[in-house]
């Protein structure tokens, strides 16, 4: 029999407690510690890049899509923002001082069809014919029937093609008509048809800089601007636009009035249905497709006023 005495039972130790992997909860509120809200995880990127001073946009506007001496001093997403929302700004500008070559034209003698011309050349002029190139290349882009990456290397040569030849001689015979038309009525009714299509020009492009239009190249004017402008300053925009090209033929009556808002609308549903089928056809946006839509848009507008 064995006579060992039996050890002492073992007392049992304590365990530590399991600690959970996760972050440790948040203490309960108190008198000490006030009840607020959960912070999420990250902080959301935003939806469009943020808007810089208007007066940096008003820079950017006039020296990317002028030629007049107004110096940039920021060139960024949010100076693109803030840029794109001043486009028929310039836009205004641009056409009054067509207007007013147009009128000097006139007084000297020249015709309506003279004022018409030198009215269509001064966009020119003040653009470096920028848009003008850009109707010309996307024009020859779209018109190739090849493939997005094929026809956006037709569209960075430099030389024109006979697509881009065609669309160019059609859209200035097309401006010039509409300009002797008015011209022809009296030089008020020019000046506010090349203002209008100024204004409606830019605004176009206001619209395709929109959140949600991507760029079809990672570099260049499109891949600066688009994206760069809410949904809803773009359409802010594009009603103070249609509201004031209206407002501008009070004098002329309530049918200008009406034919005035309907120009407006007609160039922006122009260069809306050209974006539409750009984005469809070349994935994107480019600073020719930019300068096609403002081409598309002046006509267009143009072309309406001479209705009635």
């Amino acid at each position: 029999m064995d006579t060992t005495p039996e050890p002492p039972p073992q007392q049992p130790q304590p365990q530590p407690s399991a600690r959970p992997s996760g972050p440790e909860p948040e203490p309960e509120p108190g008198p000490d510690r006030p009840e607020h809200p959960p912070r999420p995880d990250y902080d959301p990127p935003p939806a469009h890049a943020p808007r810089a001073p208007w007066a940096d946009g008003v820079r950017f506007a006039f020296g990317t899509l002028t030629v007049l001496p107004v110096r940039g001093t920021r060139w960024d997403r949010e100076a693109a923002h803030t840029g794109m929302l001043c486009a028929p700004l310039a836009g205004l500008v641009v056409g009054l001082c067509a207007a007013a070559v147009g009128g000097v034209s006139l007084f000297l003698g020249g015709g309506a069809l003279l004022a018409a011309v030198a009215t269509a050349a001064i966009p020119a002029v003040l653009t470096r014919g920028l848009h003008l190139d850009g109707l010309a290349d996307t024009a020859d882009g779209l018109g190739s029937g090849k493939p997005a990456e094929d026809a956006l290397g037709i569209m960075k040569r430099s030389d024109i093609g006979p697509f881009g030849v065609i669309t160019l001689l059609f859209a200035l015979l097309g401006q010039v008509a509409a300009l002797a038309e008015l011209y022809g009525q009296d030089w008020a009714h020019g000046a506010v048809g090349a203002a209008v299509a100024g204004v409606t020009a830019r605004c176009a492009l206001t619209l395709a800089a929109r959140v949600g239009v991507p760029a079809a190249r990672p570099e260049g004017l499109g891949a600066a601007v688009a994206g760069s402008v809410p949904w809803r300053s773009a359409g802010v925009v594009a009603a103070v636009t249609v509201v004031g090209c209206a407002v501008v033929a009070v004098p002329f009556g309530p049918y200008a009035v009406v034919r005035n808002a309907f120009a407006a609308l007609a160039a922006l549903a122009a260069a809306e249905l050209l974006l539409h089928h750009c984005r469809r056809r070349l994935g994107g946006v480019t600073g020719d497709v930019f300068g096609a839509l403002a081409e598309t848009a002046a006509t267009a507008a143009l072309v309406v006023l001479t209705f009635g």
